[in-house]
């Protein structure tokens, strides 16, 4: 028996499209059930993080396959999402659970104010032993949905509720080192270190063709949530049952360091920068080294389009990005103040700009 899966007590579950939809589109029935009996089998807290309201959507709307263009993709997410929760709703109600939709976008994780908020409402949701299903807020995504799948999301929601285990399923149940339909491809049962995955091809798709993802964005969400200090197991959507009761099925990802600070984590892995702030040597020393915050004395540079409040990359001498942070300024501020103090610039402008131009509560080394 695995101990990482038996002695966990939050365990964050991802499920992909293709394990509860047909290929035309449209959930199975008998899928949903089976995944949310195993689900409720568990003595863990569970928080669901489910794909599939764009695929359960296609059938309503007499669409024959994913579309590609957003729009489409949004309109048929508008359908699906309320099919799902139906489904999930119904196949919990059998086991006198209640869930509760939680619909992400990047911002609501990565801006000091709705981070919380999102972590308030998990957290409830969980206190009243209800069932949380997360999903991207597809509806009005545009670059979430361009990204990929909910992979990266279920490892991203893994570190913000300090789950001790990340499972993923899929249509595989394992992680190979080629494609598992050939004879020459094994399984591998652990994964230890980044070396364990080299020379593995994990570029081939899923097999169901409704999702987006596919063994690689499976292996890069994995990497998200061991480096938060989080395993992972790998398996298919029929094995649900069997891995959560610790069984040694699939492919455990071990953790790789002790859990960071969660919303940093998701400053650091969530998040797209808007801009750039070029450093000079000594500010560069001052952030990494000494993990100070930003000040504009020490900013020689500024790229970008960006508001207070905006992710921005920080970059060396070199334009090579040494951290990421929210940043306090928009960037039309920002050219006049730069390789000034903040003693300076709050004697000549007033006490509103003493303040750093990322501060190190706000501010990930990447």
């Amino acid at each position: 028996m695995r101990e990482q899966v038996t002695e966990a007590r939050r365990i964050v579950v991802k499920v992909g499209s293709s394990s509860l939809t047909t290929a035309t589109g449209g959930l199975d029935a008998s899928r949903v059930d089976a995944l949310v009996d195993a689900l409720a089998a568990t003595q863990a807290e569970v928080v669901l993080v489910s794909s599939g309201a764009i695929a359960a959507g296609l059938a309503p709307l007499g669409l024959s396959r994913r579309p590609r263009d957003l729009a489409t993709q949004q309109a048929a997410a508008s359908v699906g999402q309320g099919l799902l929760m139906r489904a999930y709703n119904d196949a919990f109600a059998r086991h006198d659970r209640v869930v509760g939709q939680v619909l992400l976008t990047v911002d609501d994780v990565t801006r000091r104010a709705h981070y919380r908020n999102a972590y308030r409402t998990l957290r409830r949701l969980l206190d009243l032993r209800a069932v949380p299903i997360v999903n991207e807020n597809d509806t009005v995504a545009t670059e979430e949905i361009r990204f990929g799948d909910n992979d990266r999301l279920a490892a991203l929601v893994a570190a913000l509720v300090h789950a001790d285990l990340l499972v993923l399923l899929s249509d595989v149940d394992g992680l190979y080192t080629g494609d598992p339909s050939l004879p020459t491809s094994r399984a591998i049962s652990d994964v230890r270190s980044p070396n364990d995955l080299a020379n593995i091809d994990i570029r081939r798709p899923g097999k169901a063709g409704v999702g987006t993802g596919g063994m690689v964005t499976k292996v890069e969400a994995a990497r998200i949530a061991t480096t938060s200090g989080i395993p992972v197991v790998l398996t298919s959507a029929p094995q649900a049952a069997r891995v959560l009761a610790g069984e040694e099925i699939g492919t455990l990802f071990h953790r790789l360091r002790e859990r960071p600070q969660a919303r940093l984590f998701w400053l650091a892995h969530a998040t797209s920068p808007r801009g750039r702030l070029h450093l000079d040597a000594g500010a560069v020393q001052a952030v990494v080294r000494r993990h100070a915050s930003l000040l504009p004395a020490g900013i020689t540079a500024v790229d970008g389009r960006f508001a207070a409040g905006d992710p921005v990359d920080l970059v060396d001498v070199g334009g090579v990005p040494v951290a990421r942070g929210l940043v306090n300024y928009d960037a039309a501020e920002l050219p006049s103040l730069l390789g000034r103090s903040t003693l300076d610039l709050a004697a000549e402008l007033g006490p509103a700009y003493e303040r750093e131009v990322v501060h190190r509560d706000d501010l990930v080394l990447l």
